[in-house]
């Protein structure tokens, strides 16, 4: 458990990596002023992604709804956790006017309609 990181994961610098390339530097990490601390914010577009593991999240994949084998009267209620706690942060960054998109680690599989999703996102304000 020691091993798994919260921030500059894997999924998060490939996401990263994919913005640049489709030419949307210029943002923000893990901003602290907004609720869950998102993983990449255009702060200008008041513009959000987070990008979840399927298991941490609960993801409805194949990987996010597997069920733990060991231990599974910790692992159960502490995903069901992150999922309430996921949908709160949505609900607060709504408030306060943020356009959120979450990008799942499953879908890092398909680079191309990521690359979609993520232009369809931002492309409306990009300059």
């Amino acid at each position: 458990m020691r091993r798994i990181r919260g921030k500059n994961t894997r999924p998060e610098l490939a996401v990263r990596k994919l913005l640049r390339d489709l030419g949307f530097p210029g943002y923000r990490l893990h901003r602290k002023n907004l609720p869950g601390k998102p993983d990449v914010a255009y702060i200008g577009r008041r513009k959000a992604i987070l990008i979840h593991g399927c298991f941490w999240h609960g993801h409805e994949c194949k990987v996010g709804s597997r069920t733990p084998l060991s231990n599974r009267d910790y692992w159960l209620p502490k995903i069901q956790r992150n999922r309430q706690r996921d949908i709160q942060h949505l609900a607060d960054l709504a408030q306060l006017n943020w356009s959120v998109l979450t990008v799942w680690e499953c879908q890092l599989a398909d680079r191309e309609m990521l690359a979609k999703r993520l232009t369809a996102f931002l492309a409306d304000d990009h300059a």
